[in-house]
């Protein structure tokens, strides 16, 4: 029987200073049994494991394992430079040769920079029936449109359905403008910086991450609770963290080239 072809599979980089147990029994990217471990090299470590090279990555536990050590080492303290999924390399011996070897200035400047903070994540949407009472209430197009629809079979009233429909996304996506700027206002003073995407579905009110430092993390956490209970019955939130800083490394890394110069 041949021998199985392995590779390399890199989670991230961190500072030498963490202990081989920090990573011990974590679940591992493509094969769940095969240990996690440091390669240390100039004063870093890579955050590694072997994975089968004939077996395709980025099944839902691949995700979760990948994401699982990452943000196991994050709440640790010590700061972690986390890599994009799927980031694999030959060897151990190409992870010290090759990546920590030429990447390794870089790799300090965005350890230094994110040091002593993590990543917090708030994922908010609104309660959809609360916000449809909003949309009636403010707006007596929609109102008018919503009683001449009560009674009517499916297909009757297709025109009033459709202006009904755009009425009320229109009146969404003006509350979510408003809304996020007061995520934004609420949160951002406690925070080193901030990103945002877009909500993945139409009840979506932001996606937006917030780069903490531990000394403002119970500050930061109070304030989006405060939030969440301002918002109890119209807005669903949900509080992840810490998390590794994935929303900021192109910024920490950008960042100390720019003062370089």
């Amino acid at each position: 029987m041949a021998e199985e072809k392995r590779a390399c599979y890199v989670y991230g980089v961190v500072t030498d200073d963490r202990a081989d147990e920090s990573v011990k029994d974590l679940p591992a990217v493509g094969d769940q049994e095969a240990p996690v471990t440091l390669v240390r090299y100039g004063g870093q470590a890579a955050v590694v494991s072997e994975v089968p090279v004939d077996k395709p990555l980025g099944t839902p536990d691949d995700l979760r394992a990948h994401a699982r050590v990452l943000d196991t080492l994050a709440a640790q303290g010590p700061p972690v430079l986390p890599f994009r999924f799927g980031t694999v390399v030959r060897d151990t011996g190409a992870v010290t040769d090759e990546l920590l070897t030429e990447g390794h200035d870089d790799f300090a400047r965005g350890l230094n920079h994110l040091r002593g903070s993590a990543q917090f994540t708030v994922r908010a949407r609104y309660e959809e029936d609360a916000v449809l009472r909003e949309v009636v209430t403010e707006q007596p197009e929609a109102a008018r449109l919503r009683e001449e629809l009560r009674g009517l079979p499916e297909e009757a009233g297709y025109e009033q359905r459709i202006q009904l429909g755009r009425l009320v996304m229109d009146s969404i996506a003006a509350k979510r403008s408003v809304d996020a700027l007061e995520v934004e206002s609420r949160l951002a003073p406690h925070a080193l910086a901030s990103a945002s995407a877009e909500p993945a579905s139409a009840e979506g009110l932001v996606n937006a991450s917030f780069l903490v430092a531990d000394a403002r993390r119970r500050a930061f956490e109070a304030a989006a609770e405060e939030l969440a209970e301002h918002w109890h019955g119209r807005v669903r939130m949900r509080l992840l963290g810490p998390l590794a800083p994935y929303d900021f490394v192109a910024e920490a890394l950008l960042e100390r080239k720019e003062g370089d110069d």
